[in-house]
């Protein structure tokens, strides 16, 4: 049995049929862990997401910032672009039920204290313990009332923990800093402009650099395709490498520390860390 991460999918669904063709995923003994952003900006959508919850427990998934925005859609709040190329998911006859299940799906996933999957990262000052029971209390309120979540969810304040007064407020810094950051001020704040590579010379610092060199849990994350899946952090591990702007869709075997990528044209590439 192995257990595969996977990075970005954003309805490459063609590439991630490749990538498990060259994995030998097998459903009945394997298990997939997605790094969220299911959907958005590639052209198969809706063959993404029936894909993966036909799957069943072979395929544990994080929610990402565009299957939030997807969801945020159906309750009249989300921002859809045409460039998400959404509009056959939108319009499928089982778009209500595939919604549902997006609710049902975690921020975090950490099956022990060594691994943590999560699509963004975690944000300063904050441990594993307290990262689950937040992405915990976003979970039960996306559950008991999406739309009243959708509807408050967006915009970048607060922008600490601290500042987080109230509950709606800690609910949108906890989906900011899950789903969104890469970036933070030397302060520890999160800031969402920058999107590129880190830059020795900026006073902005990745969000990883606040998280313990020592500490027992290895966080596995998506969602920043500007690293192109290199991190140098001993606890963290990025997969987001970009297939959707025409890179490589990579897995991550949590057994064997390998790493395999395919792209649309190359069925198997095998990197080891």
């Amino acid at each position: 049995m192995a257990s595969y991460v996977i990075g970005d999918i954003q309805g490459c669904y063609d590439q991630l049929q490749h990538l498990l063709t060259a994995i030998d995923f097998n459903e009945k003994q394997d298990q997939l862990w997605l790094c969220g952003d299911l959907v958005a900006r590639g052209p198969k959508s809706l063959e993404t997401l029936r894909f993966i919850r036909a799957l069943g427990s072979a395929a544990v998934t994080v929610l990402g910032n565009h299957d939030l925005n997807l969801i945020a859609s159906a309750y009249g709040y989300g921002r859809i672009k045409v460039s998400d190329q959404l509009d056959n998911l939108q319009q499928a006859a089982d778009f209500d039920e595939l919604i549902h299940w997006l609710t049902q799906q975690p921020l975090i996933h950490s099956p022990d204290e060594q691994h943590l999957l999560v699509h963004a990262g975690i944000p300063p000052g904050w441990d594993r313990t307290l990262a689950l029971a937040q992405a915990q209390r976003v979970s039960e309120a996306l559950q008991q009332d999406a739309k009243s979540l959708t509807a408050t969810m967006y915009g970048n304040e607060p922008s600490s923990w601290s500042a987080s007064d109230n509950q709606d407020d800690q609910l949108r810094f906890t989906i900011n800093a899950l789903t969104r950051m890469r970036f933070c001020h030397p302060d520890g704040r999160l800031e969402f402009k920058e999107k590129g590579e880190p830059d020795s010379n900026s006073p902005l610092k990745p969000w990883f650099d606040f998280w313990p060199q020592q500490a027992t849990t290895t966080i596995l994350f998506g969602h920043w395709a500007a690293l192109n899946g290199t991190c140098l952090h001993p606890k963290a591990i990025a997969l987001d490498t970009g297939c959707v702007w025409g890179n490589l869709l990579t897995a991550y075997c949590i057994q064997t520390k390998q790493r395999y990528s395919v792209n649309g044209y190359q069925k198997k590439t095998m990197l080891i860390d």
